[in-house]
């Protein structure tokens, strides 16, 4: 018997009513009395399903979405309509039994005490959760030392930058060990370095626990390290759900090809030349035409090295929205 999905989302759809404003004094003082307001439909028909232990990459432009469905995930906000199933219990419910099994953690907001030092704020997430103490202090310092924190527990949570309220906030929202983490760019305002070791950290705990990922990043080196499968959203709507390779191949309107020897001025008979130095150049070409042109080049000039890639996956992500764009 399969197990029963972590998430299971049908159908669901979020609308937003928001105010109408208009420029000048005139429309101002008439707000007041007569406020006119605008629907703005954030979540349209939304419908996926993760699998216990899935890390699954969530991404869209700003306001596609995305924060607003982990919410509704998380029991922050009610759809409007359909269904959505977090480990068997419907959120909106925001019932105990669920909260003591979800994470969730966002770029831009913290949950912890701002006036307190985060090992305040610990505590008090041991008390609300009723961690065991053995368990608490276990993972407390070991998520402490992996994440490297050193003395950043110790300040008030409103004396950290941005990237360290990020480090001490997703190891506050782990401590309980939720089987299910909702992740809204948790790498935000980190250095590259420590967005590695975020990562890192991220993918021993789905390891270690079997834990379900929903996460959303603007930084694909997140999704590309973490994420076989992806989601795309846009205006509301998912336009895309498989493997990232998936998406690669059906998205992808070109391939690289990057030749290194004793090359002539013009390589355009090839493809589009996309950037050339020294004796190195990288053309663009039509996936569909790849091994034919590098078999031409191969045969035709002196060349030392030639490479196949496929595009940066950002590009890719550009070409889902365009397409998208096109379809509305």
């Amino acid at each position: 018997m399969e197990p029963a999905p972590s998430v299971e989302v049908e159908n669901l759809r979020r609308t937003f009513k928001v105010p109408v404003r208009s420029g000048g004094l005139r429309a101002s003082l008439r707000a007041l009395v007569h406020r006119q307001f605008r629907q703005v439909v954030a979540v349209k028909g939304a419908t996926f399903r993760l699998e216990p232990g899935e890390v699954v990459g969530f991404l869209g432009p700003n306001g596609a979405g995305k924060t607003t469905t982990l919410k509704m995930l998380s029991g922050l906000l009610h759809p409007d309509s359909g269904r959505a199933s977090v480990l068997g219990f419907e959120p909106k419910r925001r019932p105990r039994e669920l909260l003591r099994r979800i994470g969730l953690v966002t770029g831009n907001r913290t949950s912890l005490a701002w006036d307190l030092p985060a090992l305040d704020s610990y505590l008090m997430l041991r008390a609300l959760y009723e961690i065991p103490k053995p368990d608490f202090e276990n993972r407390r310092d070991r998520f402490i030392e992996t994440l490297d924190l050193g003395e950043l527990v110790t300040k008030p949570v409103r004396n950290l930058s941005l990237g360290e309220r990020m480090k001490v906030e997703l190891v506050g929202a782990l401590l309980h060990a939720p089987a299910v983490l909702f992740l809204d760019e948790p790498t935000l305002g980190l250095d590259v370095s420590m967005q590695r070791r975020l990562r890192r950290f991220i993918s021993d705990y789905n390891t270690e626990f079997g834990a379900t990922v929903l996460l959303t990043s603007h930084y694909m080196a997140d999704v590309e390290a973490l994420c076989k499968r992806v989601m795309v959203i846009h205006r509301g709507r998912i336009h895309h759900d498989g493997e990232l390779s998936g998406l690669v191949a059906r998205f992808a309107t070109h391939k690289t090809i990057t030749v290194t020897g004793q090359l002539p001025e013009s390589l355009e008979a090839y493809g589009q030349v996309a950037e050339r130095t020294g004796d190195r150049v990288t053309l663009k070409v039509a996936p569909s035409e790849a091994g034919a042109v590098a078999a031409r080049l191969l045969a035709d000039l002196s060349i030392t090295d030639l490479t196949i890639e496929d595009p940066p996956i950002e590009d890719v992500i550009v070409a889902v929205f365009t397409g998208a764009e096109e379809a509305t």
